[in-house]
């Protein structure tokens, strides 16, 4: 049973796939970033997290359990992928690849071409410092803002725009609970 009204469904909300390639990840060091860059990503509406260059399996344990109790079960989390070869492969699916860095053109400036243009989406949010290719490859490299931030927010940011606000309605029709709007205190309810 699910508590989810049929509009708020994800097939019915989302008209194009995004991915999330996550640079520069330290193991030790951004694993809560990190986590935190994967639960955006799940519940704005993106399909997948791609870990670059390393394995961290308290990223994939952490997002499997928020999955097996919120919902989301299309949502994946792949570690120790190659980001060029996964940029090479979007970018002859004929993807956009955007680079989400506070150096790019305003997000105010290039959403409408975005939302027009591309139907598959690789968002890519770096942890340290980003290599140049990274920005070269880049069909936009788009700003959030011209001041130093987190990444969790610009990617929180980014896809609130690609969407206009519809993923705020999402309701994942697998969750084990959901969370009843309450004007006090906290309400959650579990389903079966």
């Amino acid at each position: 049973m699910s508590l989810c009204p049929e509009e708020h469904n994800a097939q019915l909300i989302f008209n194009r796939d995004v991915y999330v390639l996550r640079l520069g990840h330290r193991p030790g060091r951004d694993r809560r970033v990190t986590t935190h860059v994967a639960l955006v990503a799940r519940a704005f509406g993106a399909k997948a997290l791609f870990l670059a260059d390393v394995s961290d399996t308290s990223i994939t344990r952490s997002i499997s359990r928020v999955i097996d109790r919120w919902g989301g079960g299309y949502f994946r989390v792949y570690d120790n992928i190659d980001p060029l070869g996964t940029i090479k492969e979007f970018k002859e699916r004929k993807a956009c690849v955007i680079h989400l860095t506070m150096y790019g053109l305003p997000v105010s400036k290039i959403i409408s071409d975005v939302t027009s243009r591309c139907q598959e989406i690789l968002v890519i949010v770096g942890a340290e410092k980003v290599e140049r290719v990274f920005y070269e490859l880049s069909d936009y490299n788009v700003a959030i803002g011209s001041q130093p931030h987190s990444e969790v927010s610009a990617l929180a940011i980014f896809l609130d725009r690609l969407w206009k606000g519809v993923e705020l309605e999402l309701c994942f029709h697998d969750a084990k609970y959901y969370i009843i709007p309450s004007a006090k205190g906290k309400v959650v309810r579990k389903v079966g």
